[in-house]
C-alpha cells in the first residue's frame, strides 16, 4: 500500500494558511515601511490582478529589501483590483505606481494582433512587455516572483548594457507551438515571468507568426512570442543556477533552491505553495 505524500499536502496546506493570514494582515504589512538601502537607475514593471494581490505585495517587498529602490515601481492593473487594493499597492512604497494596462504602439501589426494586446489576458501582458524599456533599464516581473538576498547580482548585470537583454530560462518548453515552424526553436525555452531589458527588441519575427497563426490564442501565446523574440535579437539567459524557475521540488517538503545566493524564483502554479513557506 503507497502511503500519502504528507510532506506535499503538509506544505500546500502551510502555503495556503500563510497566504491567508498575509492578506488578512495586508493593511499592517504595508504600514511597515521598509528602508531601502540603496536607491537603482531601473524601473520594474509587473502586469498584476486583484487574485494576485498578496503575491504582489510581498514581491514587491522582497525587492525593495534585497535589491533597493528603483526609479518607479510600476504595477500594471489588468482592471479587476478594487480600489482599496490600489491604494494599499501604492501604500507599500513612495515609489510605487499603479496604472490601467493599455496599448500605446503605433506599429503593434494587424487589427488582429491589437484586438490581442488589448483584450486578452495574456496579451495585455505582452503588451506592457513590448513597451519597454522606457528611457532607463527595465525589469519586468511577474507578481508569484520572490526576490532574495543574492538579487544584489541585478546591480552587477545593470552594468553589462552588451546585450539588448537578459531572460529567465524556462525548465520545460511550455508554450503555443503553432507559432514555430522546426521542434529546433524549443531549445533554450524563455519563461516571460522575468525579464531585465536594456532596449526596445525587434518583434517583427513573432508578430508575422502571430499574423499566420490557425486559430484563436491561447495561454501561452505570448510567452512563444516572447520566446521567439528573444532568441531574434542579442539576448543571454539569467544564470538559472540563481534566478530559478524549476519543478523538480513539487512533491517535496522542502525549497531546494530558497537561499542567500538565490537571486529570485518564479513560483509558478505547481510550486506556487513555496512561495509562501519560503517567505514565512
Amino acid at each position: 500500500m503507497k502511503l500519502p505524500n504528507f510532506g506535499y499536502h503538509f506544505a500546500r496546506l502551510r502555503g495556503r494558511v500563510a497566504r491567508r493570514f498575509y492578506f488578512w494582515l495586508l493593511p499592517l504589512i504595508v504600514r511597515r515601511r521598509l528602508s531601502p538601502v540603496r536607491s537603482i537607475d531601473l524601473d520594474v514593471f509587473a502586469y498584476s490582478s486583484e487574485q494576485a494581490l498578496p503575491e504582489q505585495v510581498a514581491s514587491i517587498r522582497s525587492f525593495l529589501r534585497h535589491v533597493g529602490r528603483p526609479q518607479r515601481f510600476v504595477v500594471v492593473s489588468d482592471g479587476s483590483h478594487s480600489a482599496r487594493s490600489l491604494r494599499l499597492l501604492e501604500a507599500i512604497d513612495r515609489s510605487v505606481a499603479v496604472r490601467q494596462v493599455s496599448v500605446a504602439h503605433s506599429t503593434v501589426g494587424d487589427e488582429r494582433f491589437r484586438h490581442y494586446l488589448e483584450n486578452h489576458p495574456t496579451g495585455k501582458q505582452l503588451g506592457v512587455i513590448m513597451s519597454l524599456p522606457q528611457g532607463r533599464p527595465a525589469l519586468y516581473a511577474d507578481s508569484d516572483v520572490l526576490f532574495f538576498e543574492g538579487a544584489t547580482d541585478l546591480l552587477e548585470l545593470l552594468h553589462h548594457k552588451d546585450v539588448a537583454a537578459y531572460y529567465l530560462t524556462d525548465c520545460q518548453f511550455a508554450g503555443d507551438d503553432r507559432l514555430l515552424r522546426d521542434a529546433g526553436e524549443e531549445r533554450e525555452p524563455a519563461n516571460t515571468g522575468v525579464l531585465l531589458l536594456f532596449q526596445p527588441l525587434d518583434w517583427s519575427l513573432s508578430i508575422a507568426r502571430f499574423a499566420s497563426l490557425d486559430g484563436a490564442p491561447t495561454f501561452f501565446t505570448n510567452q512563444t512570442m516572447t520566446h521567439l523574440t528573444m532568441h531574434q535579437n542579442p539576448t543571454r539567459p539569467f544564470d538559472p543556477a540563481r534566478y530559478v524557475l524549476q519543478l523538480d521540488d513539487q512533491f517535496v517538503w522542502r525549497d531546494r533552491y530558497a537561499g542567500a545566493r538565490l537571486a529570485l524564483r518564479h513560483y509558478v502554479n505547481p510550486v506556487r505553495h513555496k512561495f509562501w513557506t519560503s517567505l514565512s
